[in-house]
């Protein structure tokens, strides 16, 4: 396909795309190493903004390079981004309105066409990489001759496998080439599939995807100073020859790390791996011609259309959260307290002091549990300074604002309690009595409850408006997402605070009624009591276990129940039962599962434990793996509409939002509501 096709087919109609310019200046290289034409890529928008490729900007970079082609004066030529930002790959909105297979493989060919040319250049190439670097971004890089790295660069990744995509411009032939198939397959599938995890700028270097590594200071001063001495022969750069033997074992590693996560569910990843397989013997017309045909496909396929979906909602919905009051009705949270020093509280304890960075107090009835729960903030943060995520200094700050007390006097002074005591309402009602007792007028006071209602906890204050759920997932640090819970009486200062405080701490929040298990509980606990009763009924309950496999989940039902804890999830189950007695059941085996004191199914080497799997023996009625996933996905169908019925969200969104970063539901299959519409289902 030429040129003059891609341009006329993905030119004819407007997709609403930013043009990323490649705008083009001259720079004298030091010590008389001669001229360097220097591409800056830059969208014109502020750093919050990032550079994509879209058709008219790679058309842009590509004139760029026509003019550079055409001299005849050039020692070398770079490419750099506007200030904090390098590139970040191909405009997703762009890719999200193509028609069909034809305007699929005009974007793949001409990715390949004008990135090519800059490591096809008759002079040295180099990427002057000053900020964050991803997908395409990342590939404009690894076209070059050479590479240098900002170390406050924040993101450098490839994260096409996390929307359903591969790294089709390049990504998949290069990279496995320059570093080696092993870290390569870390940047193309393991992060993508480990919550689309990024690496930092220092990181990458060491990894061997830049050559030198310098300041964020002057680091383009240094990089033209590098450029030159590469030139002038005086620094010399040397790359490791990967063997045959390299590949295999990475290669297999990759794949069974696909299974385990994906059981087979979403085709991108493997693409990927096969293309980094390809990457050994290919050559590189041959490479580039097997990541077009894989981006051609993945492109038009519904993965993709579901992991833009989910994408929308993580980064835009998220962060505009649907009725959320106004944001300067917050007030200022300069101490917080913590009723509690079990894992939950002293999870909290620490969140709440690295990233508010204030003081923070637990209390409890108990010196020893006191001690176990400051203890563990501490220990904790001993580990961020062994792993140098935090400085020594910083390390000792941290551990002087989480403190102990046993008398919640030391609250009087805070102007956030959030409780986190055994789930148990005449426990939280007492709780939440003494506090208010001691605290300010103005002091909010928050829930961790992950089922009992929010209204009724604060029924008995003198003051119910000022009581709001901040529902946190375990564990803290790492699931994104809080459920803030409105009861009948919370104000709109005690909501924004709670908003504001989510952001603070990094966390998406979503807003939900103060109704019994909120969003994502709710459904968990419909889902996992399908499947239970499946087993009651007499399903083997390795079968009921894995029925929906298929699907791509993060673990299986009754793996989150030991993870969960089985005494917690029986607590949810009959919880619901009571709201809701005709559609949550209290599985009888759970019922013996916990009365037996049992962790859960799996012994620790994570085979099935046969005396606990006896005690779901019984029933007479068994289902197959099909009737259980059916069973299951239909009783999610019919809880959504009841709770998008009650208001429970102010949306569908909201629901598939919370399943995505509370429950880990699979960005390949999109949010639960469209993929129930699009399986026929809801």
């Amino acid at each position: 396909m030429s040129l003059d096709t891609w341009r006329s087919l993905l030119l004819r109609r407007d997709t609403g795309e930013i043009v990323t310019k490649a705008l083009v200046r001259d720079v004298e290289l030091p010590h008389g190493a001669g001229t360097m034409a220097l591409i800056t890529l830059d969208n014109g928008l502020d750093h919050t903004k990032p550079s994509t490729f879209g058709p008219q900007g790679m058309l842009a970079l590509n004139g760029a390079l026509d003019g550079i082609a055409a001299r005849t004066d050039l020692a070398a030529v770079g490419v750099t981004g506007k200030p904090f930002v390098f590139a970040v790959g191909a405009d997703l909105k762009g890719a999200a309105t193509l028609t069909g297979r034809e305007e699929a493989a005009a974007i793949a060919g001409l990715g390949h066409h004008v990135m090519r040319r800059l490591g096809e250049l008759d002079v040295p190439s180099f990427a002057f990489v000053n900020g964050a670097a991803m997908g395409g971004g990342l590939e404009v890089a690894l076209h070059c001759t050479y590479r240098t790295i900002s170390s406050g660069v924040p993101a450098v990744a490839l994260p096409e496998c996390f929307l359903g995509l591969v790294p089709g411009w390049g990504g998949s032939q290069l990279l496995p080439r320059l570093i080696g198939p092993e870290p390569a397959l870390k940047l193309i599938i393991e992060n993508p599939l480990s919550q689309n995890r990024m690496t930092k700028g220092r990181q990458a270097f060491e990894l061997g995807v830049a050559d030198a590594l310098f300041e964020p200071a002057d680091f383009l001063e240094e990089s033209l100073r590098w450029a030159a001495q590469v030139l002038r022969g005086e620094v010399t750069v040397t790359r490791t020859d990967h063997t045959a033997g390299d590949w295999a074992p990475a290669v297999q590693r990759a794949r069974d790390l696909a299974d385990l996560k994906l059981h087979g569910a979403a085709p991108a990843p493997y693409r990927a791996i096969d293309l980094v397989e390809l990457a050994r013997t290919a050559s590189r017309d041959e490479g580039f011609a097997a990541e077009d045909a894989a981006l051609t496909d993945l492109l038009v396929s519904d993965e993709l259309r579901a992991g833009l979906y989910a994408f929308d909602l993580v980064q835009r919905r998220a962060k505009r959260p649907a009725g959320a009051p106004d944001a300067a009705l917050a007030r200022k949270v300069t101490k917080v307290g913590v009723v509690g020093a079990g894992l939950m509280a002293s999870q909290l304890a620490l969140l709440f002091a690295r990233r508010l960075e204030v003081p923070v107090v637990l209390t409890d009835l108990d010196e020893a549990r006191l001690a176990k729960g400051v203890g563990y903030a501490h220990a904790e943060i001993g580990k961020l300074q062994a792993g140098n995520r935090v400085s020594a200094d910083a390390a000792n700050r941290l551990k002087g604002l989480i403190t102990g007390s046993l008398s919640k006097d030391s609250f009087a002074d805070a102007d956030l309690v959030i409780e986190a005591v055994f789930e148990d309402l005449a426990v939280k009602q007492k709780v939440f009595a003494e506090v208010e007792a001691v605290v300010s007028d103005e002091c909010v006071l928050a829930t961790n409850t992950s089922s009992l209602s929010v209204t009724e906890m604060a029924a008995g204050l003198r003051r119910p408006e000022r009581v709001v759920g901040l529902h946190f997932f375990n564990p803290v640090a790492v699931m994104p997402l809080v459920e803030i819970v409105r009861g009948d009486r919370t104000d709109d200062a005690a909501l924004a605070t709670a908003f504001a405080v989510g952001r603070s701490l990094k966390k998406s929040c979503v807003l939900v009624k103060d109704s019994p298990a909120f969003v994502v509980n709710r459904l968990l606990t419909r889902f996992m009591g399908e499947v239970a009763a499946a087993v009651d009924e007499g399903t083997p309950l390795e079968v009921a276990d894995h029925a929906l496999d298929g699907l791509g989940l993060p673990m299986t039902p009754f793996t989150l129940v030991q993870l969960v804890g089985p005494a917690v999830g029986l607590h949810v189950a009959e919880t619901l039962h009571a709201a809701y007695p005709d559609r949550f059941g209290v599985s009888e085996g759970m019922v013996k599962l916990v009365a037996a004191g049992k962790p859960g199914v799996h012994l620790p080497d994570l085979t099935l434990d046969s005396e606990a799997v006896a005690l779901f023996a019984g029933g007479s009625s068994p289902s197959t793996a099909d009737q259980v996933r059916d069973r299951v996905l239909r009783a999610l169908a019919e809880e959504i509409r009841l709770m998008l019925d009650e208001g429970v969200v102010a949306a569908a969104e909201d629901i598939d939002l919370c399943l995505i970063l509370g429950a880990g539901w699979p960005f390949h299959l999109g949010g639960i509501t469209p993929y129930l519409k699009r399986t026929g289902i809801a």
